[in-house]
Protein backbone atom coordinates (compact mmCIF):
# COMPACT_ATOMS: atom_id res chain seq x y z
CA UNK A 1 0.00 0.00 0.00
CA UNK A 2 1.12 3.11 -0.58
CA UNK A 3 0.12 6.50 0.24
CA UNK A 4 0.32 9.53 -2.12
CA UNK A 5 -0.20 13.14 -0.59
CA UNK A 6 -0.74 15.85 -3.38
CA UNK A 7 1.47 18.79 -3.04
CA UNK A 8 0.24 20.11 -6.43
CA UNK A 9 0.10 24.01 -5.83
CA UNK A 10 -3.34 24.04 -7.53
CA UNK A 11 -4.51 21.39 -5.24
CA UNK A 12 -3.53 23.40 -2.26
CA UNK A 13 -4.45 26.53 -3.51
CA UNK A 14 -8.04 25.28 -3.78
CA UNK A 15 -8.24 23.53 -0.60
CA UNK A 16 -7.37 26.41 1.21
CA UNK A 17 -11.11 27.91 -0.18
CA UNK A 18 -12.81 24.23 1.30
CA UNK A 19 -11.03 25.41 4.78
CA UNK A 20 -12.24 28.52 5.10
CA UNK A 21 -15.70 28.65 6.93
CA UNK A 22 -17.06 31.83 5.12
CA UNK A 23 -16.88 30.36 1.46
CA UNK A 24 -20.36 29.59 0.32
CA UNK A 25 -21.59 26.48 -0.75
CA UNK A 26 -21.68 27.07 -4.63
CA UNK A 27 -17.83 27.46 -4.46
CA UNK A 28 -16.75 24.64 -1.88
CA UNK A 29 -18.88 22.48 -4.35
CA UNK A 30 -16.84 23.64 -7.54
CA UNK A 31 -13.01 23.50 -5.76
CA UNK A 32 -13.92 20.44 -4.27
CA UNK A 33 -14.56 18.63 -7.52
CA UNK A 34 -11.71 20.65 -9.24
CA UNK A 35 -9.52 19.17 -6.73
CA UNK A 36 -11.08 15.90 -7.57
CA UNK A 37 -10.47 16.12 -11.03
CA UNK A 38 -6.72 17.18 -10.35
CA UNK A 39 -6.37 13.92 -7.79
CA UNK A 40 -7.82 12.21 -10.66
CA UNK A 41 -5.03 12.73 -13.12
CA UNK A 42 -2.48 11.59 -10.57
CA UNK A 43 -4.53 8.52 -9.84
CA UNK A 44 -5.16 7.46 -13.11
CA UNK A 45 -1.59 6.83 -14.06
CA UNK A 46 -2.24 3.40 -12.86
CA UNK A 47 -5.09 2.64 -15.77
CA UNK A 48 -4.23 0.16 -18.15
CA UNK A 49 -4.20 0.86 -22.10
CA UNK A 50 -4.57 -1.18 -24.98
CA UNK A 51 -4.02 -0.27 -28.55
CA UNK A 52 -6.78 0.09 -31.13
CA UNK A 53 -6.34 0.87 -35.01
CA UNK A 54 -7.44 4.16 -35.84
CA UNK A 55 -7.47 5.87 -39.06
CA UNK A 56 -6.62 9.90 -39.22
CA UNK A 57 -7.66 12.11 -41.63
CA UNK A 58 -4.06 10.52 -42.81
CA UNK A 59 -3.54 7.40 -42.55
CA UNK A 60 -4.50 4.29 -40.23
CA UNK A 61 -2.82 4.17 -36.76
CA UNK A 62 -2.34 2.39 -33.51
CA UNK A 63 -3.90 4.58 -30.52
CA UNK A 64 -4.20 3.74 -27.33
CA UNK A 65 -7.44 3.69 -25.47
CA UNK A 66 -8.26 2.69 -21.41
CA UNK A 67 -8.20 -1.42 -21.44
CA UNK A 68 -10.94 -1.77 -18.69
CA UNK A 69 -13.99 -0.04 -17.20
CA UNK A 70 -13.65 2.11 -14.57
CA UNK A 71 -16.07 2.79 -11.77
CA UNK A 72 -16.73 5.48 -9.22
CA UNK A 73 -17.97 4.31 -6.03
CA UNK A 74 -18.84 7.63 -3.54
CA UNK A 75 -19.16 6.57 -0.15
CA UNK A 76 -22.73 8.95 0.74
CA UNK A 77 -23.24 11.60 1.27
CA UNK A 78 -20.61 13.66 0.96
CA UNK A 79 -18.54 11.28 -1.37
CA UNK A 80 -21.05 12.58 -3.99
CA UNK A 81 -19.65 15.86 -4.29
CA UNK A 82 -16.27 14.58 -5.79
CA UNK A 83 -17.54 12.10 -8.82
CA UNK A 84 -18.91 15.44 -11.13
CA UNK A 85 -15.04 15.89 -10.93
CA UNK A 86 -14.32 12.61 -11.49
CA UNK A 87 -16.54 11.78 -14.17
CA UNK A 88 -15.33 15.27 -16.20
CA UNK A 89 -11.96 13.23 -16.86
CA UNK A 90 -13.53 9.65 -17.56
CA UNK A 91 -16.47 10.47 -18.98
CA UNK A 92 -16.87 6.69 -19.72
CA UNK A 93 -16.88 5.89 -15.86
CA UNK A 94 -19.81 3.97 -14.01
CA UNK A 95 -20.81 5.25 -10.70
CA UNK A 96 -22.44 3.15 -7.72
CA UNK A 97 -22.99 3.99 -4.50
CA UNK A 98 -22.43 2.80 -0.77
CA UNK A 99 -24.34 4.43 1.98
CA UNK A 100 -22.05 4.36 5.14
CA UNK A 101 -22.47 6.78 8.56
CA UNK A 102 -20.38 6.81 11.33
CA UNK A 103 -22.59 6.44 14.93
CA UNK A 104 -22.09 9.39 16.54
CA UNK A 105 -21.71 7.59 20.37
CA UNK A 106 -20.32 5.13 19.13
CA UNK A 107 -17.83 5.81 16.19
CA UNK A 108 -18.55 2.75 14.11
CA UNK A 109 -19.55 2.69 10.71
CA UNK A 110 -23.74 1.92 10.29
CA UNK A 111 -24.55 0.61 6.80
CA UNK A 112 -27.55 1.44 4.83
CA UNK A 113 -27.33 1.33 1.12
CA UNK A 114 -25.53 -0.25 -1.71
CA UNK A 115 -26.10 -0.12 -5.38
CA UNK A 116 -23.26 -1.13 -7.40
CA UNK A 117 -22.81 -1.57 -11.33
CA UNK A 118 -22.85 -5.18 -12.80
CA UNK A 119 -19.14 -6.40 -13.61
CA UNK A 120 -17.62 -4.01 -11.53
CA UNK A 121 -15.54 -6.58 -10.32
CA UNK A 122 -14.06 -6.36 -13.32
CA UNK A 123 -12.37 -3.06 -13.67
CA UNK A 124 -10.55 -0.45 -11.68
CA UNK A 125 -12.41 1.46 -8.96
CA UNK A 126 -12.07 4.67 -7.52
CA UNK A 127 -13.68 4.77 -4.17
CA UNK A 128 -13.68 8.27 -3.07
CA UNK A 129 -15.21 10.14 0.50
CA UNK A 130 -13.81 13.92 1.10
CA UNK A 131 -12.71 12.84 4.37
CA UNK A 132 -10.77 9.89 5.84
CA UNK A 133 -10.86 10.65 9.61
CA UNK A 134 -11.43 7.16 11.77
CA UNK A 135 -11.30 4.69 9.33
CA UNK A 136 -14.44 2.95 9.75
CA UNK A 137 -16.42 3.71 7.39
CA UNK A 138 -13.68 3.26 4.34
CA UNK A 139 -12.88 0.46 5.94
CA UNK A 140 -16.21 -1.23 5.63
CA UNK A 141 -16.75 0.12 1.87
CA UNK A 142 -13.57 -1.59 1.10
CA UNK A 143 -14.96 -4.90 2.56
CA UNK A 144 -18.22 -4.43 0.88
CA UNK A 145 -16.28 -4.45 -2.82
CA UNK A 146 -14.12 -7.07 -1.86
CA UNK A 147 -16.80 -8.84 -0.73
CA UNK A 148 -18.29 -8.39 -4.18
CA UNK A 149 -14.88 -9.40 -5.80
CA UNK A 150 -13.35 -6.08 -6.71
CA UNK A 151 -9.33 -6.21 -6.67
CA UNK A 152 -8.11 -3.25 -7.91
CA UNK A 153 -9.12 -0.35 -5.67
CA UNK A 154 -7.84 3.10 -4.95
CA UNK A 155 -9.07 5.28 -2.47
CA UNK A 156 -9.38 9.17 -2.95
CA UNK A 157 -9.80 11.62 -0.39
CA UNK A 158 -9.38 15.21 0.11
CA UNK A 159 -8.22 15.46 3.75
CA UNK A 160 -7.29 12.32 6.20
CA UNK A 161 -6.10 11.73 9.69
CA UNK A 162 -3.12 9.89 10.29
CA UNK A 163 -5.51 8.02 12.40
CA UNK A 164 -7.35 7.02 9.54
CA UNK A 165 -4.44 6.34 6.68
CA UNK A 166 -2.85 4.06 9.99
CA UNK A 167 -6.42 2.21 10.09
CA UNK A 168 -6.79 1.65 6.19
CA UNK A 169 -3.51 0.26 5.71
CA UNK A 170 -3.45 -2.37 8.43
CA UNK A 171 -6.86 -3.75 7.13
CA UNK A 172 -6.22 -3.68 3.82
CA UNK A 173 -2.60 -2.95 2.47
CA UNK A 174 -3.07 -3.51 -1.12
CA UNK A 175 -5.39 -0.39 -1.19
CA UNK A 176 -3.40 2.81 -2.60
CA UNK A 177 -4.94 6.42 -0.99
CA UNK A 178 -4.58 9.21 -2.76
CA UNK A 179 -5.23 12.44 -0.35
CA UNK A 180 -4.85 16.45 -1.37
CA UNK A 181 -3.30 16.80 2.71
CA UNK A 182 -2.87 14.72 5.59
CA UNK A 183 -3.93 16.86 8.87
CA UNK A 184 -2.89 16.72 12.59
CA UNK A 185 -5.19 14.61 13.40
CA UNK A 186 -8.70 13.81 15.06
CA UNK A 187 -9.71 15.77 17.85
CA UNK A 188 -11.59 14.51 21.23
CA UNK A 189 -14.56 14.06 18.96
CA UNK A 190 -13.07 12.25 16.04
CA UNK A 191 -13.21 15.13 13.58
CA UNK A 192 -10.67 16.04 11.74
CA UNK A 193 -8.12 19.18 12.88
CA UNK A 194 -8.05 21.45 11.47
CA UNK A 195 -10.38 19.89 9.23
CA UNK A 196 -12.59 21.87 6.72
CA UNK A 197 -15.69 21.45 9.05
CA UNK A 198 -18.71 18.51 7.84
CA UNK A 199 -18.13 18.00 3.83
CA UNK A 200 -21.58 16.50 3.78
CA UNK A 201 -22.88 20.05 5.19
CA UNK A 202 -20.77 22.11 3.04
CA UNK A 203 -21.38 20.56 0.20
CA UNK A 204 -25.47 20.64 0.39
CA UNK A 205 -25.73 23.64 2.43
CA UNK A 206 -27.49 21.80 5.01
CA UNK A 207 -26.13 24.32 8.26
Amino acid sequence: MAVFEMNHPLIQHKLSYLRNKNTDTKSFRENLNEIASLMTYEAGKTLELKEIDTETPIQKTKTKVLASQVSIVPILRAGLGMVEGIVNLIPTARVGHIGVYRNEETLEPVYYYCKLPQGIEKGKVFLVDPMLATGGSANYAIDYLKEKGCKDIQFLCIIAAPEGIKKVEEKHPDVDIYVACVDEGLNEKSYIYPGLGDAGDRIFGTK
